[in-house]
């Protein structure tokens, strides 16, 4: 009862800090700054990475990025920019996602562990808060809906796959992890979709809301995985101590980062079409 009151304790504080920063832009900024840096130390630890250098390019990248973001008339050359990361950050993702399926442990030289921490965390970091700025304006709806969507797919997965899950999706990864799981966080998203296009007053319509549900659960569920090998790897259970009962803050937020440059990606086409 007491661990289960100290989970509760300290995941209603995480979500208070996220939703209450979300009415200003500065807010919102420095805490993800913060954020980004516990995650940081936390992701090198598990690599076994001592090099203070991803901690400057993250600074560089998220400041950068983000003062550029929010502001109606950016540099020229700053959307060629923004596409310039996100090829990257897709393109490691994507590599991180073959590993997961391929190698028994993902490679970890000493140069794949600068590209990892740039463009599997730290620009992910980036992406957001360029959604929470999307079109240079603050719009911290569409990050509150990822990650509504986000917990949402987490608690349906959870909830199914405890209660129905016979089928293991990724059993060297992550052993509790089911297909039913899976299934019923996805589906759980999608619903969850309809209610956020209902009473959000965006420019996306329920159409959109379901194919983000669909992003945030594919590539949330991903990310997790991927997170995950990395502390299997690492021999940890856990990627720190700093949330009592969840484990650490990477552990929250591995879903939401992972998934992130798709969301982004998404909503630019959106964009584009229109």
């Amino acid at each position: 009862m007491k661990e289960l009151s100290t989970r509760a304790i300290s995941g209603a504080l995480y979500i208070s800090l996220l939703i209450l920063s979300l009415y200003w832009q500065h807010a919102l900024n420095a805490l993800f700054f913060v954020f980004g840096l516990i995650c940081l130390a936390e992701f090198k630890k598990l690599i076994n990475f001592t090099s203070f250098l991803p901690y400057v390019i993250f600074t560089v990248l998220f400041i950068g990025f983000g003062y550029w973001s929010a502001i109606s008339n950016p540099p020229s050359g700053f959307e060629e920019a923004i596409q310039i990361l996100q090829v990257l950050t897709i393109f490691v993702q994507l590599f991180l996602i073959k590993d997961l399926f391929s190698e028994k442990t993902i490679p970890l030289f000493s140069s794949k562990r600068y590209i990892i921490t740039t463009f599997y965390l730290s620009s992910s970091f980036v992406f957001l808060i360029l959604i929470a700025n999307y079109n240079h304006t603050f719009t911290p709806v569409f990050l509150l809906g990822a990650f509504i969507l986000i917990w949402i797919n987490d608690t349906g997965a959870y909830l199914v796959g405890k209660n129905f899950g016979k089928q293991k999706l990724f059993p060297s990864v992550s052993p509790k992890k089911t297909v039913e799981g899976f299934l019923g966080g996805l589906f759980l998203s999608c619903v969850t979709s309809y209610f956020i296009a209902k009473f959000t007053t965006t420019h996306l319509d329920f159409t959109h809301w379901l194919i983000l549900g669909i992003i945030v659960s594919v590539f949330g569920t991903l990310g997790d995985l991927v997170e995950s090998k990395f502390k299997r790897q690492a021999n940890v259970k856990d990627s720190g101590v700093i949330m009592p009962g969840h484990g650490g803050l990477l552990d929250r937020l591995d879903s939401i980062i992972f998934a992130a440059p798709f969301i982004y990606l998404f909503l630019r086409f959106i964009t584009y079409v229109s």
